[in-house]
């Protein structure tokens, strides 16, 4: 397991930390968890949509970059590090209209200082909306 403390982090304390900050603004919420992978969904609707009606791909990035991130954190000491995103890709590979886009973020690579992760947004029917790689950084708390 590569969870901080040997536990699963609870969703319901995940979905709290984004309460007074983007992640609540466009609807993320924690939805499931695993031994050495993490999902979390968000609304395709009015807050997540482009002019055109489909899901935005900054709205898919900044799902990707939320879910990447809450989950470096953690797998490190909470009262010593976070770990806040330095880059991120995506690839927007088919529409989403409406419904819900889930995310499953999973480690590639999680060093002393340096993490990656792959992250898999899919729509309901697990057609694959976009694939996107955060790499994260892992500093000290008292880092300004």
């Amino acid at each position: 397991m590569i969870w901080w403390g040997g536990q699963l982090p609870s969703l319901e304390r995940l979905t709290r930390m984004g309460e007074k900050a983007l992640p609540r603004h466009i609807g993320i919420e924690f939805h499931d968890v695993g031994e050495d992978w993490i999902s979390a969904r968000m609304p395709v609707d009015e807050r997540t949509h482009q002019p055109f009606g489909r899901l935005h791909g900054g709205a898919s990035v900044a799902l990707a970059e939320t879910i990447a991130s809450v989950a470096g954190a953690m797998v490190v000491d909470p009262d010593k590090f976070v770990t806040v995103g330095m880059e991120i890709n995506a690839n927007h590979l088919r529409p989403a209209f409406d419904g819900w886009v889930i995310a499953t973020a999973r480690p590639e690579s999680l060093g002393r200082t340096v993490q990656v992760w792959t992250i898999r947004i899919a729509d309901e029917a697990g057609r694959l909306v976009c694939l996107s790689r955060m790499t994260g950084a892992v500093i000290p708390l008292d880092r300004k």
